[in-house]
């Protein structure tokens, strides 16, 4: 009886860790190490990348004194973007 009294707590501390082993190992597939992805060198295209300039809505300009803002392109009306730059630059935005 005293034998079942010290294996009793031990069963119960080794069960949920073998299901926890057992979880892993069906997520992770055994250990494998999951499928491995294909290097991936693409030959580097300038036209995708001004393509993906001109058709941004925002743009991004210096100030001078090391700050940045972001101005929408298109706005609500013609010259928006330079005048909301005109106004951080006077400290105004």
């Amino acid at each position: 009886m005293h034998l079942l009294n010290i294996l009793t707590p031990l069963l119960f501390l080794i069960l949920p860790a073998t299901a926890q082993f057992q979880f892993f190992e069906h997520m992770f597939g055994g250990g494998g190490g999951g499928p491995q992805q294909p290097p991936q060198n693409a030959a580097s295209d300038s036209s995708w990348y001004q393509a993906q300039y001109e058709n941004a809505v925002e743009d991004k300009v210096e100030l001078g004194d090391g700050s940045m803002i972001c101005a929408s392109k298109g706005g609500w009306s013609q010259g928006e973007a330079g005048r909301k730059i005109e106004l951080a630059r006077k400290g105004l935005l």
